[in-house]
């Protein structure tokens, strides 16, 4: 009988711990999961279709950051800018997706990064993989970003 309730009281409290480890993440949560897993790759170099710590692109950046909260987003950038929804410079905020075009054309899209401080309009970072200085936060609202900027969205 007392062994009854035992086996009883250890799955009451493994069923509610349980239920309280699988807490869902709140949007804020997860915005501020994915920025955080990105700056952990600060510094890495940059290597075209590179998806880990010893060379990464852009897009892979950003794979790798979303799957830090278990989800899952295209490999290529211009898969990536299929998601979500568009949104202004202005309403733009902090895990929203920001896309560039770069080359000869600066018509087709190349480049993304990822919001990472939105402030105000004159004072919002990005994190994202150069081509020539690996995976930074620098700031967008430069005249050289600004110029490129082609697409920003939001899929949070």
């Amino acid at each position: 009988m007392i062994r009854n309730y035992i086996i009883i009281f250890f799955s009451i409290v493994f069923f509610f711990s349980s239920c309280i480890s699988s807490k869902k993440l709140s949007q804020r949560q997860k915005v501020n999961s994915v920025i955080s897993e990105a700056r952990t790759y600060i510094g890495t170099p940059y290597k075209w279709g590179g998806n880990n710590r010893k060379g990464i692109d852009c897009s892979g950046l950003l794979v790798n950051s979303f799957e830090s909260i278990g989800m899952k987003i295209p490999r290529t950038t211009g898969q990536q800018i299929e998601l979500g929804k568009n949104v202004s410079l202005k309403k733009s905020r902090e895990g929203d997706l920001v896309f560039f075009a770069f080359g000869k054309s600066r018509r087709k899209v190349t480049h993304v990064g990822l919001l990472s401080n939105h402030n105000n309009l004159s004072d919002i970072n990005f994190i994202h993989a150069s081509s020539s200085k690996g995976v930074i936060e620098t700031q967008l609202v430069k005249e050289y970003y600004l110029k490129r900027l082609k697409k920003i969205k939001r899929i949070f």
